[in-house]
């Protein structure tokens, strides 16, 4: 008898879970489980000895109304990524590492668009790569792209020559025609598994993987070496992931053309666009007074490129250096110091006019050239960061 009253029990409530949504029968189907339920229990109030036995019964039982009444609610909550309003898709990929964008560009079609929009991938090319990649890096970068993108068409041409001449010399006509037809299949493949070359992303992974050599300058180029202190060299610099440094490439001209293990505080864009064989043009000449931190070019002979040495204007001979009485930058001369020289050293001081400065200097003691006045806080500080321990001879 109790196995029979179970069993109809079951019959009727599971039966719910078979059903389809109807709005008259809800009302009918809450009441029969309530009232299947009162019943069962009151049945088995009056088999206090069986209710022991009975509990691993009435706990699959009520497991069983329960996912009944919760099969459909569970399929009209689930919800995919790709359901998201557009925004809140963009706040979700916004928030996630490079790592994780790229491994849900993997997912699937309308999620790889996504993740590698150029939108995203700027926030990160900014806050990692944005002080050492400035506009020399950039036009590096499309010339770099440019050049990969005549290779990758030369090889899909030199490719499909080959195969087609393969096709016809060893196979019947019928694959040609196959040919034929897995050839846009090929291209469908291709445009949506490589990554563009112009793509902030594949910039991105390019710097990251240290395939792409950049333009950037090193302080204290050859570091250690009280020769360059307080400089600032062109060079080409890759970065290496496995210990979070650089590699740079100078000039030939020198004793040292690579360095490895350069941190990222000694690097930095170019302030200026002026290549390092080229004299800057000085536009801040008629501006510079005593105390203005100052860069100015230097190069052992003609044939070496120029580097930039950090320097302050200093007071003239005849000015005592009171700050009221001092008419220093009414002067057509200029007073260059470099501190990090010991006094009458000849690398100590050297002075410019101001209204007539072109590249001058010697053999002996190098070329001075190009001017730029620093107005930065964050590069004083720099330089002053790179300051030697002990005064320089």
């Amino acid at each position: 008898m109790l196995c029979l009253l179970i069993s109809c029990a079951s019959f009727i409530l599971l039966s719910k879970s078979f059903t389809h949504h109807k709005p008259i029968l809800q009302t009918w189907e809450d009441s029969l489980r309530l009232i299947s339920l009162k019943f069962l229990g009151g049945f088995l109030s009056f088999l206090p000895k069986s209710r022991i036995s009975l509990q691993p019964i009435t706990s699959k039982f009520k497991k069983m109304v329960t996912f009944g009444s919760n099969v459909e609610v569970e399929r009209e909550t689930s919800l995919s990524l790709l359901d998201l309003p557009d925004l809140a898709l963009d706040c979700i990929l916004e928030r996630l590492p490079p790592s994780g964008l790229c491994s849900m560009a993997a997912v699937c079609a309308s999620l790889r668009e996504s993740c590698t929009s150029d939108h995203l991938w700027g926030n990160h090319m900014n806050h990692k790569w944005g002080r050492l990649i400035g506009p020399a890096a950039y036009r590096e970068w499309q010339l770099h792209g440019a050049s990969r993108n005549r290779i990758r068409n030369y090889s899909v041409r030199t490719e499909k020559k080959g195969l087609m001449e393969s096709l016809e010399a060893s196979i019947l006509h019928s694959s040609w025609i196959t040919w034929q037809k897995l050839t846009p299949v090929c291209k469908v493949k291709a445009s949506t598994s490589c990554l563009s070359v112009d793509s902030i992303m594949s910039l991105y992974l390019s710097l990251e993987t240290g395939k792409f050599w950049f333009p950037a300058q090193v302080y204290n180029r050859e570091n250690g070496n009280v020769g360059f202190m307080l400089s600032c060299y062109d060079a080409r610099v890759r970065y290496d992931s496995t210990t979070n440094t650089f590699q740079a490439r100078y000039s030939p001209y020198g004793r040292r053309a690579t360095e490895e293990n350069i941190p990222w505080d000694r690097l930095r864009a170019a302030p200026v666009d002026t290549p390092p064989h080229k004299l800057h043009v000085s536009d801040c000449l008629h501006d510079l007074k005593p105390g203005d931190y100052i860069e100015i070019q230097w190069r052992r002979n003609k044939e070496f490129p120029y580097g930039w040495w950090y320097g302050v204007i200093g007071h003239l001979e005849f000015c005592d250096g009171n700050e009221n009485g001092c008419r220093c930058h009414c002067n057509d001369i200029v007073k260059l110091e470099f501190s990090q020289y010991t006094p009458g050293s000849r690398w100590r001081e050297m002075t410019i006019n101001r209204k007539d400065h072109r590249e001058e200097g010697n053999e002996a003691d190098g070329f001075y050239a190009g001017i730029r006045k620093i107005y930065n806080e964050e590069e004083i500080a720099r330089w002053k960061r790179l300051w030697p321990t002990q005064v320089l001879g």
